[in-house]
């Protein structure tokens, strides 16, 4: 089975879609109750399609060898991205988005909407994007990145070099909220 890392297109959209449903259900279940995680789904996660646009959103696809008149078969199993936009968490859908940019000299670039599906979890394709996300981010001149981490993958983050700064509630609607953690790290050129 082959792994590649490759940017996000729009025609991603529908996988990264399903993707990012199956991992939510499938991986944080754990840590957050049913209506919690639905409601999340509704309003906050999703595809953030302003990262695609700006070229700094990952897919990670496998290909299986097709039979020999066939294409291989492609699945997107992992996505993330980084961004220099405001925006800490949320896809297209969350209503507290702030796209203005962020300036590379002061402002630490934002590590965003990682997910990877249960079957393919702890295989390192989470590391795997998230260096190509930190590398894509020194090379535009950030010096810092900061997150908004799921209870989750706070500790996959830890392992990574990150450090909690605070906790932080994103709101769900209907009194529920989703406890995050806002995570960072400084970055050499």
């Amino acid at each position: 089975m082959n792994l590649h890392i490759r940017l996000a297109v729009p025609g991603d959209v529908p996988l990264l879609r399903a993707l990012i449903e199956v991992s939510v259900r499938g991986l944080q279940a754990g840590d957050y109750s049913a209506a919690q995680l639905e409601n999340a789904l509704r309003t906050v996660y999703g595809v953030d399609t302003q990262l695609i646009s700006d070229g700094t959103y990952f897919a990670a696809e496998t290909a299986e060898p097709g039979e020999a008149k066939f294409p291989p078969v492609r699945q997107v199993v992992g996505c993330g991205g980084w961004s220099r936009r405001k925006t800490l968490f949320g896809g297209d859908q969350f209503a507290g988005r702030e796209d203005s940019l962020l300036d590379p000299a002061t402002d630490a670039a934002k590590i965003r909407a990682f997910f990877v599906h249960p079957e393919w979890a702890r295989r390192g394709i989470g590391g795997m994007i998230l260096q190509a996300c930190e590398n894509a981010a020194r090379e535009a001149g950030f010096r810092r990145l900061e997150m908004g981490a799921t209870l989750t993958g706070v500790p996959f983050y830890r392992a990574k070099g990150y450090v909690e700064l605070e906790p932080v509630e994103a709101p769900l609607g209907g009194g529920l909220t989703l406890p995050i953690v806002r995570m960072g790290k400084d970055i050499k050129r």
